[in-house]
């Protein structure tokens, strides 16, 4: 329920790194070994730890902040396992800045932030009955259960939707706020107001079971906000018949429903919740997790059924096994089982980790798993021209819905599965949401046949365009190199028009296919052509679809106006977005933004050269030629042209400081943990008095903020004799606005 690290894969395709490159989805790790491998070097434990925690976090954020997961759950799990086991190995990588040690998920700043009453953790999860029986054993021997007297464990349903915390104040609701990244949210109030079965009061049964009912009393209990089934099917319906793209799944359906910003798209939408936990129990008057859940009812909270107090581990199994055999029954999407210590003092006894509770662990289900026959493999070519094979099966039914391709990833990936056409294959949904082929089925006859069929290979030109193709040495991945191939403008368009980029709803990946298809756009600037593109050309584009008589559906107006409208409002998107937007290989979101800061203009990147590009901190020299490269492509320069005379903004937008600027020249970098304000809140008020503020320690650093449990860029700074200073210096730094002596 609490956890809600399940990064599945919206589509089968390769996704943009926010750390530059196309990331394979799926083994991503097990990719990043390949690549330490061509480069002719086994990776040093810190280089492990690296890669793992760049996999993670992409994944992370692709999940909670652009609802567009890019990983299955059993290959995020297996990848935080595999960093975990390395640290354990060696204790000197682990930082704060390790996923291990952090709860996933991101505040997006669309939303106003909002502290939670306590940090909300993530759950650490039991693959299996036989994990789970290990956590029951440790469970029961730290809590001194005996025969005659048992620790008492409740069972609830894991609901896959969004975390949400709602604060009551003399029992009525004052604030809901996501889970953000555990210790901040966003601020949802006017969207969960729109929700029916959240309560505005407290209930007064619930409020009479109050410890202290004075005034001012305020509780902040926790839940799922989720979509049923039913609603789902329905929504995407709707989408389908308005030209939109579709939801992934009720999960995503969920997130994009309640983060929208205005509060009527959510009233629009079928949303219910599921609550289960409180911040601070101390006000209730009781004293265990199954009580607590009939306290919530009596507050007229919306409490799932399906929970149970056990005391054996056969017990536990039982419930287990019952939802598992219900998950396709009921009207909303589980993807587990959370057990939790039930008494209250029993939970405080064992306390937390860095990231999760100890008294709880979520089961989580084995994906469903179908056989089908494969009959092709078809490769795709991505927006910087990756080539990706694809499975293409007879449709099959799997985990509520029919699926007939899976990515394939790479032809490391073909040949580690051995796929071959026409093989009968074993396929499920990892993590109940991304089609995923396990391999084939070698039993008999079929693993005879199996063994008589021609191994898969990489084309050796583009299917697109018929241009060469080629493997780079420090590559996993075959690329079409060729500027005019079709399939990646076709990508480079989608990838303009995604929320991260230029964020314009609406123009999802079928209407983008049909524009390409008819002529209309051929590029990012034909998006702003009135000649090429407008609201009355748009409206009369056909879908692809036919009516009953026959005739074709079209875009129609009032689709089209919504797009138009939307494409016009993307030409005031910051110069950072759309760096990114254009597709520059390795240019990530975040080095579009640090482009954007250090020059100010296109122009001004245009005119810089490749060692002063990388001279930015956090570019370097791979990704400054990279966009040399692309700033020197001429029909690049006129497609950035046409992008200036058609008003798209090119430039930096200049903000007035509210503050002097009293900071401007000096590199900031903060480690460690702060006990006033997250590291993102004190990176901010820096930037605010002129400083830049840095992920990474060199000899251009002009200070070190360290707090509690500081790591390895600590010890960087020390060996580099670059001046570290403390929490009181940096609240000394922003309250006065005076940089710090050069031997602070």
């Amino acid at each position: 329920m609490a956890d809600e690290r399940r990064p599945g894969e919206s589509r089968p395709a390769t996704q943009s790194s926010l750390f530059g490159d196309d990331v394979p989805v799926g083994d991503a790790a097990d990719t990043g070994k390949a690549a330490a491998g061509a480069r002719g070097h086994a990776e040093t434990p810190a280089e492990q730890a690296a890669r793992l925690n760049g996999v993670l976090n992409h994944a992370a954020f692709a999940y909670y902040a652009l609802d567009d997961p890019v990983m299955s759950d059993a290959d995020f799990d297996r990848t935080l396992r595999e960093l975990q086991a390395l640290e354990e190995a060696h204790p000197e990588l682990v930082t704060p800045e390790s996923y291990t040690q952090r709860i996933g998920g991101y505040v997006d700043k669309a939303f106003e932030p909002v502290r939670h009453a306590s940090r909300m953790y993530s759950i650490d999860d039991a693959m299996d009955l036989g994990e789970l029986d290990e956590w029951l054993a440790r469970t029961d021997e730290a809590l001194g259960a005996t025969p005659e007297s048992p620790v008492a464990y409740t069972c609830e349903l894991k609901i896959d939707g969004l975390g949400v915390a709602l604060t009551y104040r003399d029992g009525r609701l004052v604030r809901a706020a996501t889970r953000g990244d555990g210790t901040t949210g966003e601020d949802v109030t006017a969207n969960v107001l729109t929700i029916a079965d959240v309560p505005r009061t407290l209930a007064r049964p619930g409020l009479e079971a109050l410890r202290n009912r004075g005034e001012g009393l305020s509780v902040e209990v926790r839940g799922e906000v989720y979509m049923p089934k039913h609603s789902f099917v329905r929504l995407n319906e709707e989408r389908d018949q308005a030209g939109q793209s579709a939801f992934a799944n009720p999960r995503n359906a969920a997130a994009g429903s309640l983060r929208q910003k205005d509060p009527n798209v959510t009233a629009h939408r079928d949303l219910e919740t599921f609550i289960y936990a409180v911040a601070d129990e101390a006000p209730i008057a009781v004293d265990t997790q199954k009580g607590f859940l009939g306290w919530l009812q009596d507050c007229g909270f919306h409490v799932n059924d399906h929970a149970a107090r056990c005391t054996t581990s056969a017990e536990v199994h039982a419930f287990c096994e019952r939802a598992l055999a219900a998950r396709d029954s009921i009207d909303y999407d589980i993807d587990g089982v959370v057990v939790k210590v039930d008494s209250f003092a029993g939970q405080a006894a064992l306390g937390f980790t860095a990231r999760a509770p100890r008294w709880s662990i979520a089961f989580k289900f084995p994906p469903e798993e179908r056989r089908t026959v494969l009959r092709e493999i078809r490769v795709q070519v991505g927006r910087t021209g990756v080539l990706t094979p694809v499975a293409e099966f007879d449709p099959v039914l799997v985990a509520g819905s029919t699926i007939a391709r899976a990515t394939l990833h790479n032809l490391d990936e073909v040949r580690r599965k051995d796929v071959r056409v026409g093989d009968t294959i074993v396929v499920h949904k990892a993590g109940d949401v991304i089609p995923e082929v396990v391999g084939p089925v070698l039993e008999g006859e079929m693993g005879r046949e199996h063994e008589l069929r021609p191994l898969w290979q990489m084309p050796e030109r583009c299917p697109s365009c018929g241009s060469p193709v080629v493997r780079e040495e420090d590559e996993v991945a075959f690329r079409c190199v060729s500027i005019d191939c079709p399939a990646q403008a076709n990508e480079r368009l989608i990838h303009w028009a995604s929320r991260p980029a230029m964020d314009i709803d609406g123009l999802g990946e079928e209407l983008v296919g049909r524009l390409v298809e008819s002529g209309m756009v051929r590029d990012v600037a034909d998006f702003y052509d009135p000649t090429r593109l407008s609201e009355e050309s748009l409206a009369a584009l056909p879908t692809g679809r036919t009516k009953q008589d026959g005739s074709p559906v079209v875009v129609g107006e009032v689709v089209a106006k919504k797009v138009m409208a939307q494409i016009e409002e993307s030409k005031t998107r910051s110069l950072g977005r759309v760096l990114f937007g254009l597709g520059i290989r390795h240019v990530g979101a975040n080095v579009g933004g640090l482009l954007a800061d250090a020059f100010g203009s296109v122009a001004a990147l245009r005119d810089a050269t490749e060692d002063q590009i990388a001279q930015v901190d956090g570019v370097g020299p791979k990704i400054a030629a990279s966009v040399r490269e692309f700033l020197s492509t001429p029909q690049n320069v006129q497609v950035l042209e046409r992008l200036r005379e058609e008003g798209v903004r090119l430039e930096q937008e200049r903000v007035e400081p509210a503050r002097p600027q009293t900071l401007a020249g000096l590199t900031f970098v903060l480690t460690g943990s702060l006990e006033g304000f997250t590291r993102d809140e004190a990176g901010a008020a820096l930037k605010e008095l002129g400083a830049k503020v840095s992920g990474s320690v060199s000899k251009r650093t002009s200070f070190v903020v360290a707090g509690a449990a500081a790591g390895s860029k600590l010890t960087k700074a020390e060996q580099l004799g670059v001046p570290v200073l403390d929490e009181a210096a940096l609240v000394r730094i922003l309250e006065t606005g005076e940089p710090p002596a050069a031997d602070a």
